[in-house]
């Protein structure tokens, strides 16, 4: 689509603020869906607040309708044809390229950010359950490998990230992402509709 549009590959996040990218790009909505979080983490990592508030503006000034609940509907609206842009997680861009689909995929030089999965065993004393430790354990051990064909990215000890599904531009957001912040960035994400 990108070809039979005429439209330049871009590079970056703020590229997507170009209006020969109008009603061409699909980008998700923070409120339904954590893939919009990670788009908002580069941005106000990169140009802060008030400079993230301008190009989220201007992205979703372009994404027109195609403003998805779903964090994999941008992705399947690339499939289908819909649109020639969309912003979604990594991995499923390099598996349908990988898979012979005319899909390719960019790293914005805003950088990558991911969200991780996490268990954890509360220790409450005497009212701690005993089985709380051998379950998170088995989560651990038994569903990791199966986590990792959908989203491989490697955390633990002994875990490797193929070069396919490494970024080139891996960051890690500055803030410890809470529920505060969550909400901070779901305002920010608003005043830009």
């Amino acid at each position: 689509m990108l070809a039979e549009n005429n439209l330049p590959m871009p590079t970056c996040l703020k590229d997507l603020t170009n209006p020969v990218y109008k009603d061409m790009i699909s980008v998700t909505d923070i409120k339904s869906s954590s893939t919009a979080w990670l788009l908002i983490q580069a941005l106000v990592s990169e140009y802060g607040e008030e400079g993230a508030k301008e190009v989220l503006t201007g992205i979703y000034e372009n994404a027109g309708p195609h403003i998805e609940s779903s964090g994999s509907a941008p992705l399947k609206k690339v499939r289908a044809g819909e649109v020639a842009i969309g912003f979604g997680l990594r991995q499923q861009a390099v598996a349908d390229k990988a898979e012979g689909l005319p899909i390719d995929y960019v790293d914005p030089t805003e950088g990558n950010f991911s969200l991780t999965e996490s268990v954890a065993v509360v220790d409450k004393g005497d009212a701690t359950n005993p089985l709380a430790q051998e379950m998170a354990q088995c989560i651990i051990g038994k569903g990791r490998s199966e986590l990792q064909k959908y989203y491989p990215k490697a955390l633990y000890e002994g875990e490797t990230t193929s070069s396919e599904n490494a970024s080139a531009y891996p960051k890690t957001f500055a803030e410890p992402l809470t529920v505060e912040l969550l909400e901070s960035h779901q305002a920010l994400s608003e005043s830009c509709k």
